[in-house]
């Protein structure tokens, strides 16, 4: 489970965050704070360590992104989303020189709030999950997630969005199969180089793990499995 500790003496915007964060799976508010001492007492003391604090930037007694340099100073690998009435350039870019991850101007819907969430997860599974990275994963980190399925351009020449769908809703319902190419062709009633193509690509985003198996004879056989932490990708092309 993530902890997130929200930072903001509103009670009512607290407690709808603390609302939106039950909302998404994996997460769980660990603790409200209405002042940056009390912030600083949770982040010292909390038996249970903290992943991703919440920040108000306005707040009565305080300003809020004092507490960044003290998160950075502490040591501790925590992560910082911003959410405030704050727009100036200044603030925003006060925050970005402290690492934030994300940023959210109020007023803002759910969506918006599960999509900031959501993409730290991603990020900080990418990070975990990798000893040494190749430039597509630090683009990934530094720029975003991969293409949107709507925008059919972002996706290799030849690849369309609706044969993408069929082909991750196949795997997204046989999570933990290992299978090749002529195994999901069969399944999808696809033709085997189109379906190649397909999973070279998904491989080359880091969605699916390739490898490589000798039989006595013959050519080698490719063969692919879902890397778990992409789980939750998959399914948005799946969609």
């Amino acid at each position: 489970m993530i902890n997130v500790l929200i930072v903001d003496d509103d009670a009512m915007v607290a407690d709808l965050n603390r609302l939106y964060i039950e909302r998404v799976e994996g997460f769980s508010c660990c603790g409200i704070a209405s002042t940056l001492s009390q912030a600083r007492e949770f982040i010292e003391e909390s038996v249970q360590p903290i992943d991703l604090v919440l920040l108000d930037v306005y707040m009565q007694q305080d300003n809020g992104l004092d507490l960044l340099p003290i998160i950075r100073a502490s040591g501790r690998a925590i992560d910082v989303i911003m959410i405030s009435s704050a727009s100036d350039a200044e603030t925003i870019q006060t925050s970005m020189h402290y690492g934030v991850v994300d940023y959210l101007i109020k007023p803002f819907q759910f969506p918006r709030f599960e999509e900031a969430l959501t993409g730290w997860r991603e990020k900080k599974q990418l990070m975990g999950n990798h000893k040494y990275y190749e430039q597509a994963d630090v683009d990934r980190l530094l720029h975003g997630g991969a293409p949107e399925l709507a925008d059919a351009k972002r996706l290799p020449k030849g690849l369309t969005p609706q044969t993408l769908r069929t082909i991750c809703q196949w795997i997204d319902a046989h999570p933990e199969s290992e299978f090749s190419t002529d195994d999901l062709a069969n399944a999808v009633n696809i033709s085997r180089v189109s379906c190649r193509k397909y999973l070279i690509w998904l491989a080359q985003i880091n969605i699916l793990f390739t490898s490589i198996h000798y039989g006595a004879t013959g050519r080698p056989v490719y063969r692919y499995h879902l890397l778990a932490e992409q789980y939750g990708l998959l399914k948005q092309y799946a969609q």
